[in-house]
C-alpha cells in the first residue's frame, strides 16, 4: 500500500527502522513460515493491533487470517475488550478482509506512524473490533 501513503512517509520508513520497531516488539510479533523466508506476521501493541503483513506469494491461502485471529486472541488474552487497527486510507483490499474479518469502520483518524526521524501523522481509516465477548 505504498503508493497509498505520502512519499516522505515512504522514505523515513526504511528497513532499518522496521528492524529496530520488530527487534523492540519481539514478544508482540508472531511469524508464519520458515526462518529465512517468513509468509506473513502480526504484531499487537497495547489495544491496537498494530502490524499485519502477508507476502504476496501466500495471499488467498489464508495466512491472513491465520494471523488475524492469533493478533485477536492475544488481545483479548491481554484484557483488551475492543481492539482497534488503522488502515491505509484507499487500501480497498485490506478493508475489505477486515470487514469480512468482523472489524468496523469507525471513520478517520490522524495516526502517529513510527519513523526513524519520530512520529509521523497520516490520515487513515481506525477500525474497532470487541475481541472480549461481553460479560453475561
Amino acid at each position: 500500500h505504498a503508493h497509498l501513503l505520502p512519499a516522505e512517509l515512504t522514505r523515513l520508513r526504511t528497513r532499518e527502522s522496521f528492524r529496530e520497531r520488530l527487534q523492540a516488539a519481539l514478544p508482540q510479533v508472531r511469524v508464519v513460515g520458515p526462518v529465512a523466508m517468513p509468509l506473513g506476521l502480526c504484531m499487537t501493541k497495547g489495544s491496537e493491533l498494530y502490524q499485519l503483513f502477508v507476502a504476496a506469494s501466500a495471499r488467498g491461502a489464508g495466512v491472513a487470517a491465520t494471523l488475524l485471529a492469533d493478533g485477536e486472541q492475544r488481545l483479548a488474552e491481554a484484557g483488551i475488550d475492543v481492539a482497534w487497527l488503522a488502515c491505509a486510507i484507499g487500501n480497498e483490499r485490506a478493508a475489505k478482509f477486515y470487514e469480512k474479518s468482523g472489524w468496523n469502520r469507525t471513520g478517520t483518524m490522524i495516526n502517529a506512524v513510527e519513523t526513524s526521524h519520530g512520529p509521523f501523522p497520516v490520515e487513515v481509516w481506525r477500525y474497532e473490533k470487541r475481541v472480549t465477548p461481553p460479560s453475561r
